[in-house]
């Protein structure tokens, strides 16, 4: 197949390396794209992904078989729709059902209306209704933006005038949710859907917060781990952890949004918490996660295109259950100085060649471009050193060998990742 990726992040690296790893021998192009992505797929970098005219044009001039949406802005852009209008097969939900992503509000309107578990919100206006809403739930506060916020838009914290401070630097473009807090680990499943069948991944575990042991600010993600197997001493295994979400979660929100007319076709996120009271879901996304998908999508033994193509074309019901290889997976996100707030950019890196030379270890390029002859981050994320082993201990140890080989002035990444279910080796 022809097919083309949006996007320009690890997340879309990942896509394209799944795809480029397939028999079928695709031909992948990806729109703006970054260095790394540019060894897999023909870059197209004049072509806006969150221009829904100029991407059909572009689909429908170069006999596009697929477009894949990575990122949410070009889905809440209505990119999707403007395809599926042309008769361009695309895997990524309309502007209407990818307001599940777009609106906290809407979201948890959806929940509701489909009895799905969630935490109680309020949806505030002024600064006097946030008083008023954080007071009614308390410390520790939740502080959500309603609108898109790349995966900062989020604050918890037991300190009242961080939370109002949070709120006011949203306040005006749009409301904010004040939500009660949840306690318990949490969890990132993906669903691959038609609008009508679901399909799950296996689920991920990551870390939002910049530094080790949760500490610093939240970011878009600083690593994550798949599969979970704590996931067996409160569910009894992640089969059954993965069937009761599906049951409770995924089937009944893409039944209530195809009975509103807004059918979800795409990838489904749900980030869940396992709570005293049972699961719930804290957020919905209408797009992969980053940076879980660089380590489900390793994992996933199942083409990727045949799931993508399935879910676009509404045939989702004849295709099996994904499944996975059995090996733990493991990635560590290296960031720019100063990421999340300030993140310097145009410094080189190095060390890419001995990092990839580790055992396992492949790198998803975040935010790179290739300037005179250097390879330079772009952004504050700028890239996933993702590492398969036979156990985490093994995949923990490759991917930070391959972490230690690489050379960013300033850069910075968590020692943490995956340590909870690392466990050395006995010397038996």
């Amino acid at each position: 197949m022809r097919i083309l990726v949006l996007g320009s992040g690890a997340r879309e690296h990942a896509i394209l390396l799944a795809l480029k790893g397939e028999e079928d021998g695709h031909e992948l192009f990806a729109a703006p794209g970054n260095a790394g992505i540019g060894e897999v797929a023909a870059l197209v970098p004049t072509l806006d992904p969150v221009d829904p005219a100029a991407v059909t044009e572009y689909a429908n001039a170069e006999r596009i078989d697929l477009v894949v949406v990575g990122p949410e802005a070009p889905l809440v852009a209505g990119v999707a729709d403007a395809l599926r209008e042309r008769g361009i097969p695309v895997f990524g939900p309309g502007k209407a059902a990818a307001q599940l992503e777009g609106s906290k509000a809407f979201a948890k309107r959806i929940m509701e209306a489909a009895g799905v578990p969630t935490g109680r919100a309020t949806r505030a206006h002024t600064r006097a209704e946030v008083e008023s809403a954080l007071d009614a739930y308390g410390a520790p506060y939740v502080v959500k933006a309603d609108g898109l916020a790349a995966g900062k838009g989020v604050i918890v914290t037991s300190d009242r005038e961080a939370a109002l401070a949070h709120a006011d630097a949203y306040l005006g473009a749009s409301p904010v949710l004040i939500e009660e807090f949840l306690s318990g680990p949490e969890v990132s499943l993906f669903f691959v859907s038609d609008g009508d069948t679901v399909r799950a991944l296996s689920p991920a575990q990551d870390f939002k917060r910049a530094y080790d042991g949760d500490e610093g600010p939240n970011t878009g993600g600083m690593g994550a781990y798949s599969p979970l197997p704590w996931l067996a001493g409160a569910f009894g295994g992640e089969e059954e952890f993965v069937a009761e979400v599906t049951r409770t979660v995924a089937e009944p929100v893409i039944r209530q949004l195809d009975a509103e007319g807004t059918p979800f076709i795409g990838l489904l996120y749900a980030g869940l918490i396992l709570t005293e009271q049972g699961v719930k879901v804290i957020e919905f996304n209408a797009r992969f996660g980053d940076p879980e998908t660089q380590v489900v999508l390793a994992r996933l033994a199942t083409p990727l295109s045949s799931l993508l193509m399935a879910a676009a074309s509404g045939n989702l019901e004849d295709e099996p259950a994904p499944q996975f290889a059995e090996a733990a997976a493991v990635t560590v996100v290296v960031a720019s100085e100063g990421y999340p707030e300030a993140p310097v950019t145009g410094r080189e890196i190095h060390g890419i060649e001995a990092a990839e030379a580790v055992e396992g270890v492949h790198l998803a390029h975040a935010a790179t471009a290739a300037r005179e002859g250097a390879l330079v981050a772009t952004g504050g994320r700028v890239l996933n050193v993702v590492a398969l082993g036979n156990t985490f201990f093994q995949a923990r140890d490759r991917a930070y060998r391959a972490v230690d080989a690489l050379t960013l002035d300033g850069s910075h990444h968590r020692r943490d990742i995956a340590a909870r279910v690392a466990e050395e080796p006995s010397a038996d």
